[in-house]
């Protein structure tokens, strides 16, 4: 996985490449840790990102108890079919735990499905 991050004063970037999953998910960690303290906006670009399991759902929605700012906001950007529809299962499921307009600020309608291969 390929990780390139991004910080312009209180905000930054990060784009992963490639799938999302347990094995990814330290290195993804270690991004976000790494971030000065002054960030206070965070976004994740994932539109390099075919793939996700429910590694990467945690991981977005539950931040690390280690997490140096408490009070980041978090929003994703650039999803594609199924990391999205990874989203919209998880909130249709569980939408108290999963609140999508806390990531992504213009949630799709919630009819959406991938078209099958």
């Amino acid at each position: 996985m390929d990780i390139t991050t991004t910080v312009d004063g209180t905000s930054a970037r990060i784009s992963p490449s490639g799938e999302i999953d347990f094995y990814t998910l330290l290195p993804l960690r270690a991004a976000a840790d790494t971030l000065p303290p002054q960030v206070t906006d965070l976004q994740w670009d994932l539109s390099g990102t075919a793939f996700m399991d429910v590694t990467g759902l945690n991981f977005l929605f539950a931040p690390a108890p280690h997490d140096s700012a408490p009070g980041r906001s978090t929003t994703v950007t650039g999803l594609n079919r199924q990391p999205l529809w990874l989203l919209l299962l998880a909130a249709e499921v569980r939408p108290t735990a999963f609140e999508l307009s806390r990531l992504i600020h213009d949630t799709p309608p919630t009819d959406f499905r991938p078209v099958a291969p």
